[in-house]
């Protein structure tokens, strides 16, 4: 990100910025939350990629591909924030997909909610029944339970689909309000410049 905010075009210089002063501006607050939305799509896409080799395996992992699938449905579905409004289900009509990426969206949205439930089991269904004996009666209670099925290849294959050509949607949007930064900076004076606070870079 320093670099970014170094080059203002999105891609790396050959030299770090010495200083960064931070920016509290509308045309910046927009721009963090455009690399907000663009660091969720990756871990989306991170979570497909994973899942993909995960169900290829002789024997997939329950555990392991609900944990990815889960935080792939909620990154994904926070992308759309209306709070944040930054991505809209009207910019899926803009991907250019093959397919109905609005229905599409909308199941994933049900999945997210069915996965991330504070109150319902995703991985199973449960049934109490009693256990008969030939002559009728009842000797006991039996807890039986349906295993749901493990999300399907396709579906997540279609799932990194979208967030890779949202990521493409959303980066170009980056790249324009980093030139509304770099011209709202652009006219500030040095002393006010550097009246800002700093921010502090990792190295």
């Amino acid at each position: 990100m320093a670099d970014d905010a170094a080059g203002g075009n999105g891609t790396a210089t050959a030299t770090a910025p010495s200083t960064v002063r931070r920016l509290d501006g509308a045309e910046s607050a927009e721009l963090a939350g455009l690399a907000a939305v663009f660091e969720d799509l990756q871990y989306v896409l991170r979570c497909c990629e994973h899942l993909v080799s995960a169900l290829a395996a002789p024997r997939p992992d329950p555990a392991l591909v609900e944990a990815l699938w889960t935080g792939a449905l909620v990154g994904y579905v926070r992308c759309f924030s209306g709070r944040a409004g930054l991505l809209s289900e009207d910019d899926l009509g803009r991907l250019e997909l093959d397919g109905d990426v609005g229905e599409f969206h909308g199941m994933i949205k049900k999945l997210r909610d069915h996965y991330a439930s504070r109150h319902v089991n995703p991985r199973e269904s449960f049934t109490i029944g009693a256990a008969q004996a030939n002559d009728g009666r009842p000797t006991g209670v039996a807890v039986v339970s349906a295993q749901r099925p493990l999300v399907d290849d396709t579906t997540v294959r279609l799932l990194g689909r979208v967030a890779y050509a949202l990521s493409g949607l959303v980066d170009a949007r980056m790249q324009e309000a980093q030139s509304r930064v770099l011209a709202a900076a652009g006219k500030l004076s040095p002393a006010q410049l550097s009246a800002l606070p700093l921010v502090h870079l990792s190295t």
